[in-house]
């Protein structure tokens, strides 16, 4: 199996003003606290992945966010595995974009998994996005 295409935030961001479908897997109490402020946001809370990933079309652009990219990378195996092709984990999750300062709606309280350019950041220590 190939390995999962992962963009960072400024990245995604770009994606979704292209199209692209965010698929949001963070259950209902953290989208209620902050969320993205995008046009178009699927929530689909990861306890209910399994049965409801049907309902993301497979012929379209998908980028999959989470809190830090944990859940969300698995998400976009789980897609991978059950034939989607054009689908991208965001790396660093709604924490990085609420730090790169990108449209929200609430505030993020609990900042978990604080994984920035330091923890993995490039390979060739320049700066990520």
């Amino acid at each position: 199996m190939k390995n999962a295409v992962e963009v960072c935030p400024t990245t995604a961001l770009g994606m979704i003003e292209k199209g692209a479908l965010l698929v949001d897997v963070r259950e209902a109490d953290e989208v209620a606290e902050a969320s993205f402020d995008v046009p178009e946001v699927m929530l689909i809370p990861y306890s209910e992945f399994e049965e409801r990933f049907g309902d993301i079309p497979v012929d379209r652009e998908v980028v999959v966010a989470c809190n830090v990219g944990e859940r969300s990378l698995m998400a976009t195996y789980f897609l991978m595995n059950h034939g989607y092709e054009k689908v991208a984990n965001m790396q660093y999750g709604i924490v990085r974009w609420a730090e790169k300062g990108f449209p929200m709606r609430g505030e993020l309280k609990r900042k978990t998994g604080g994984c920035c350019c330091g923890d993995r950041g490039s390979a060739g220590g320049g700066s990520c996005c």
